[in-house]
């Protein structure tokens, strides 16, 4: 007899996964990091892979820790993934702006110069849509992300620079599932705890 879960089981769609793209955690992935997690690649190669999970927001806002922010409009703080979450990393859409950036995608950077990203912030520019801080990343090792795809764990897509910088909870999750449709839409109805029901 088929399982409840067997019943929203469905194959990974065949697209390779790559820098500047994401994945979808599919639906009954219990693991506290990745649960209903989408994760930006910010790189993928032959040696593994490293992303952060765009949609866990911790609570903790970044005014709280550095000294000249406290002032400032809010800053949320998400956490990227299991490893070294000590350490703060954050996304970006400034180019230029934040020099030293690694680039991911079309106007899309991984950390750079923090000194002109303090600059930046104190000068009382927008945030929104534009950086994301990270607490901790998501890392694979060789191979391990390829072999996770396999067995379903993941789906691979796009998203546009905006919902990458806007994304805040387990609704980015839906919106994703939504955005590649078909019998992935299944996903949605698939509850956190079927326990629960």
């Amino acid at each position: 007899m088929a399982s409840y879960k067997d019943l929203f089981k469905i194959k990974h769609n065949n697209i390779s996964p790559e820098k500047g793209k994401i994945l979808i955690s599919e639906p009954f992935l219990r693991d506290i990091f990745f649960q209903r997690s989408v994760v930006l690649l910010i790189e993928h190669n032959e040696n593994g892979s490293m992303g952060f999970v765009l949609n866990n927001k911790t609570g903790l806002v970044l005014n709280d820790y550095i000294e000249g922010f406290k002032n400032l409009k809010r800053i949320p703080i998400y956490l990227g993934g299991p490893v070294a979450t000590e350490h703060l990393f954050y996304i970006h859409s400034l180019g230029h702006i934040i020099p030293d950036g690694i680039q991911i995608d079309d106007n899309l950077y991984f950390n750079g110069d923090f000194e002109s990203l303090n600059y930046y912030l104190l000068g009382g520019q927008s945030f929104e849509g534009k950086i994301k801080f990270f607490l901790g990343y998501s890392g694979w090792t060789k191979g391990q992300l390829t072999d996770e795809i396999k067995r379903d764990s993941w789906l691979v897509s796009k998203a546009s620079n905006l919902e990458i910088l806007s994304a805040g909870d387990e609704s980015f999750w839906k919106q994703s599932v939504e955005q590649i449709g078909g019998p992935y839409l299944t996903w949605i109805n698939y509850p956190i705890d079927p326990l629960l029901n």
